[in-house]
Order: C-alpha cells, then sequence, then structure tokens
C-alpha cells in the first residue's frame, strides 16, 4: 500500500489541526521527498541517527515530534551536523514531517495524553496553555496514590529516573496535570487548578524549589522518555488507517 505526499500530509493535518497552534516552528512538511509513500520512520526528533535509521530501512518519510527548524534558531547555513540533516534527507529523498504542539496537545494520540493512559490517569480534560492553545492533560487516578509509588509507577512506565519535587508533609496524588518535555514553569498551572501534582520532562534548580513550596509535588521524568508514546500513537493510527509499512526509531538521549 502507498500515498501520496498530500494524502499523508492531510492525514495528519486532520488528526493533529496543526493550524490552530501558534507554534515555536513550522508544523507539518518540512523538507519534500519523493512524491509516492510507501514506509513511514516515526521518531522523537530528526537527529542523524534517526534520519541514518530511516534511509537504512529505505524510508519515504520520516515524522517526529522536533524537527529541524525553529524560530529561536534564527537562520541556519547548510553546514555543520544541521547541514549534515538537512543534505542527508534531500539527498535520499525522504520527506520530512514535524509536529510539535499539535502532538503535545492532541487527546486521541497526543504525548501527554498517550502517556497519562500508561499510567492509568482517568477522565482526561484538555490543560496547560501556549498562546490561547492547551498544551497537554490533566486527569484523576481512580485510586491515590502516594508521592513515592507515583515516582516508582513512572521510573518504571518511561524506563528513566524521575527527579521529584516533593513538598513536606505531601497528601497523596489525586489529580495530576501533564506537559511532556520542556515545560518547566508549567506546573503554575497545575497549582491554579487546585492539582496535587504535576508532570513534566525536564525541571530547574529553581522549579524545584518553588515547586514544591507552592505544595505541588512535581515530577520530571525526561525530555525525550516522555515524549516517546505520542510519536509511537501517530505512528500506529497511521498504520492501521492508512495501511502503510511503518517503524518507530527509539533514541539513547537520556535528558
Amino acid at each position: 500500500m502507498s500515498v501520496k505526499r498530500k494524502e499523508l500530509e492531510d492525514f495528519f493535518s486532520k488528526v493533529l489541526v496543526p493550524q490552530e497552534f501558534e507554534d515555536y516552528g513550522p508544523n507539518g512538511l518540512q523538507i519534500t521527498g519523493q512524491e509516492e509513500i510507501q514506509t513511514v520512520a516515526f521518531a522523537v526528533s530528526a537527529t542523524l541517527a534517526s534520519i541514518t535509521s530511516a534511509i537504512e530501512k529505505k524510508a519515504d518519510a520520516l515524522v517526529v515530534h522536533h524537527g529541524l527548524f525553529w524560530k529561536f534558531h534564527g537562520p541556519k547555513t547548510l553546514t555543520g551536523p544541521f547541514g549534515h540533516r538537512v543534505i542527508s534527507l534531500v539527498q535520499n529523498k525522504i520527506n520530512l514531517f514535524g509536529y510539535h504542539l499539535p502532538l503535545d496537545a492532541n487527546l486521541q494520540v497526543g504525548n501527554a495524553k498517550s502517556l497519562a493512559e500508561k499510567i492509568d490517569l482517568l477522565n482526561l480534560n484538555s490543560f496547560g496553555d501556549y498562546k490561547g492553545m492547551p498544551t497537554g492533560v490533566w486527569g484523576s487516578f481512580a485510586k491515590s496514590l502516594e508521592v513515592d509509588a507515583l515516582k516508582d509507577l513512572l521510573e518504571n512506565v518511561l524506563n528513566h529516573s524521575v527527579i521529584l519535587a516533593k513538598p513536606p508533609g505531601t497528601k497523596k496524588i489525586s489529580t495530576l496535570g501533564i506537559i511532556t518535555g520542556g515545560a518547566n514553569s508549567q506546573w503554575s498551572c497545575a497549582k491554579s487548578q487546585g492539582l496535587d501534582g504535576y508532570l513534566t520532562g525536564e525541571i530547574s534548580e529553581h522549579d524545584w524549589h518553588d515547586a514544591q513550596e507552592a505544595g505541588i509535588a512535581m515530577f520530571a521524568g525526561g525530555h525525550n522518555a516522555t515524549e516517546q508514546f505520542g510519536i509511537k500513537a501517530l505512528m500506529d493510527k497511521t498504520q492501521n488507517e492508512l495501511n502503510l509499512d511503518c517503524f518507530f526509531i527509539p533514541s539513547e538521549n537520556p535528558a
């Protein structure tokens, strides 16, 4: 089975509605490859390792959460590691698709939603606010968890160590907000909504203090580790609905 490039792009647009988000970079097709697509690789980030794997396995497209173009990078020359990535994709006619905030927030296949399901978080609702759009989910547990028990559960699900900012005298965790990746400061959204805890990928020194002093149990499980499930869910949906040959490329990034 194969599809045209535009068909695949339209499929992603229907699922992720990227046009509704004001993002840190472009969502959708970032590099044009061949028009006919039969094999699609999925990865968290467009790194040289994921691009090389896509080339080796003869993928026609690579779909990632972290693409190659970001507003905060500004104009870049096609030199060094960045140039190597772009040139490798172009030379091998591989289409590159990138979806950032739309994949974080999506309630079908999103990063936060997919991770929430892994830890049995129920009654999911949109959570967070970046320029008027949500970036994650929040929900409740059927049975409240001890803070350390939730930390252990997360480390098992993520296969990654978890940094915990634990307020003194913390009650059990009944409600949890999730924004995956680098949403360090968004624990304040959990605080404003009266949630017990907040889960993200990264944590800064000051947020460790600020969250626990504000009474929020904050869990940081790694940027890459917390964002592996959404792209996998998108892969499964693509494979099931478009009947394409799809595969996932894991990353060894510990951050």
